[in-house]
C-alpha cells in the first residue's frame, strides 16, 4: 500500500477560487461542483489559501440576512494550507487526514497546483488495495 501515490488517485480539475472573487461568485462555483471548497490561487497558479464550505457558510449566513455581499474570498480563506505532492503516499495522506481532518488537500508540485485529493479518493485507494488483497492473499 506504501506504493500507492496521490498522483494515481487525485483529481486534475480542481475547483479553484480567485482571492478577489465575491463570496456569492464562490458559492456559485461550489454549487456547480461536487466539492464544497478548494484552493485559492493567484495569477501564477500558486496556492495562496483555501476556501472551505464552512468558510462560505460562516460568512454567507450573515450576508444573506443583511442582503449585503461585500466580502471577497480573501476575507475568509484560510491562508495556512495543508497540501501534499503528487508523490505523497496514500498511507501518509491518510495519517495526515486523521490528524488535520481536512476533507480536501491541494496537490502542489513545483509550487504550482496540479490537482486535489479528497477523503473519498483515499478511501477509493484503500478499497482497491483491499480488493487486491482478497484476490491475491499474501
Amino acid at each position: 500500500m506504501e506504493s500507492l501515490k496521490v498522483k494515481d488517485y487525485m483529481t486534475l480539475q480542481a475547483v479553484t477560487f480567485n482571492p478577489e472573487m465575491s463570496l456569492s461568485a464562490a458559492l456559485d462555483k461550489v454549487m456547480g461542483s461536487k466539492y464544497l471548497g478548494g484552493p485559492v490561487i493567484n495569477e501564477q497558479k500558486e496556492v495562496i489559501g483555501f476556501l472551505s464550505g464552512q468558510d462560505l457558510l460562516d460568512k454567507l449566513v450573515k450576508v444573506s440576512y443583511y442582503c449585503q455581499d461585500t466580502h471577497i474570498v480573501a476575507d475568509c480563506m484560510h491562508q495556512e494550507v495543508l497540501s501534499v505532492t503528487s508523490e505523497t503516499s496514500i498511507i501518509e495522506l491518510a495519517d495526515m487526514m486523521q490528524v488535520g481532518k481536512p476533507k480536501v488537500y491541494p496537490v502542489i508540485d513545483g509550487g504550482k497546483l496540479v490537482g486535489i485529493i479528497t477523503r473519498r479518493d483515499v478511501l477509493r485507494a484503500v478499497a482497491k488495495n483491499l480488493d487486491d488483497c482478497f484476490k491475491h492473499p499474501v
